[in-house]
């Protein structure tokens, strides 16, 4: 079965609506602003496990959904308030 994902507006929704994004922390030892900028444009933490990520539903509310989704077993633990 493929990745469902609820959409506080529209409801249970396949993945294939979404466009994903990691959402970045950048190191604490950056400090220069173009350093971190690149960062949080290319570098992935690649998480194995619980991480936190960015769905924006292109096909629907075109609207953005914060989630928990664990990366091994592919399941979504937590939908989580806009930041």
């Amino acid at each position: 079965m493929s990745l469902r994902i609820t959409c506080p507006n529209c409801g249970t929704r396949p993945v294939h609506e979404f466009n994903y994004g990691e959402v970045p922390s950048p190191p604490a030892d950056l400090t220069a602003a173009d350093d971190i900028d690149f960062d949080r444009a290319f570098m992935r933490n690649n998480t194995q496990g619980i991480q936190t990520e960015a769905w924006f539903h292109v096909y629907g509310c075109r609207r953005w959904t914060y989630l928990r989704r664990d990366t091994e077993t592919d399941v979504v633990v937590e939908v989580l308030d806009a930041p």
